[in-house]
């Protein structure tokens, strides 16, 4: 808070400048960058109200994810579609990725697209 000040003391000054303080009970924080995603687990978060502007102040420990660019794609969508199109895993999995080049659009692999709504 501020030097020489008890906790009360700050609270009161702090009301009287017009700064309202507002726990928030946040379980994750996640901060999305071009680049990364910067994690937050259990974050202390209060939300400040200064002359009708918020800010929050966000306090934790902080983790770096990498975004990845490969679609998450679950193992039973992967079953469905091997089964449904008549299809390898290899090709069900070649066809998930909307940025492959060698998926041969025919009939078979028609409603393999569809389901990975490639195009």
């Amino acid at each position: 808070m501020f030097p020489g000040m008890n906790k009360r003391q700050a609270e009161q000054m702090m009301r009287q400048m017009g700064i309202k303080q507002e726990p928030i009970e946040a379980l994750e924080v996640i901060i999305r960058t071009p680049t990364k995603d910067l994690v937050i687990a259990s974050p202390e978060v209060v939300k400040i109200n200064m002359m009708g502007q918020d800010t929050f102040q966000i306090t934790g420990r902080i983790q770096e994810r990498s975004i990845s660019t490969e679609p998450e794609i679950n193992p039973e969508d992967i079953d469905t579609v091997m089964m449904s199109a008549e299809v390898t895993k290899e090709e069900a999995l070649l066809a998930s990725n909307p940025e492959s080049k060698k998926v041969k659009k025919n009939e078979k692999t028609k409603e393999l697209c569809m389901f990975f709504s490639i195009r």
